[in-house]
């Protein structure tokens, strides 16, 4: 392992072999990277987990049977990353995330997955493999975001939404499935206008 200048280990944590970690980095105690490659000024709280195989399975006639998991994790400049939370390694192509993201604790973001430079992940977040996030996406605590799913530059996804579409630049989203927000609220509006006429109508029958 290589560890940069400056950088403080926590007690217990766990630096693997062949990681490499940039200058001024802060591991917090109890976290473990393995397959990883660190910038500068990263930042990992309690427990985080970085480099841990990804959930990939072939289904056979046998049971599951486990796929190999060989990729790396890449970690930019200035990214602090929560703790307890999880970063996968790559199955075959890099899990990336880029300079500047912030990812609170209680995260999972899934093998292959490639997170752009200034995100920001909020609590209980959870990425499927393979997910794209440009640069700048904002994800409100406990969005959950389907495999293979591409969301845009700047979009921004509220609580609690489920993301099964790809997203484009600049949009806001949330429910579930997550559609564009003002459509969600309509939505919502209606539903609420036509309990309230049924409601009317039955307690207006005696019923």
């Amino acid at each position: 392992a290589e560890i940069g200048a400056g950088t403080v280990i926590g007690p217990g944590a766990v630096i693997g072999t062949g990681v490499i970690i940039g200058p001024h980095g802060q591991i917090g105690p109890l976290a473990s990277l393995s397959h990883a490659i660190l910038g500068a000024y990263v930042t990992l709280h309690a427990g985080a987990r970085i480099g841990t195989a990804g959930f990939g399975y072939l289904a056979t006639a046998e049971g599951p049977q486990p796929l190999p998991q060989l990729g790396r994790v890449l970690i930019g400049d200035n990214v602090e990353i929560g703790a307890n939370t999880t970063i996968d390694r790559g199955a075959g192509d890099d899990t990336v995330i880029g300079n500047g993201t912030k990812i609170d604790n209680l995260v999972m973001i899934g093998h292959n997955c490639r997170i752009g430079q200034g995100c920001l992940l909020i609590g209980q977040v959870g990425l499927a493999g393979s997910v794209t996030l440009e640069d700048g996406v904002i994800l409100a605590g406990q969005v959950g975001v389907a495999d293979h799913i591409t969301i845009g530059r700047g979009a921004m996804v509220a609580a609690k939404s489920g993301v099964m579409t790809d997203i484009p630049a600049g949009a806001v989203f949330s429910g579930i499935p997550a559609r564009e927000h003002v459509t969600f609220m309509r939505e919502i509006a209606t539903l609420k206008h036509l309990t309230r006429k049924r409601n009317n109508r039955v307690h207006g029958s005696g019923t």
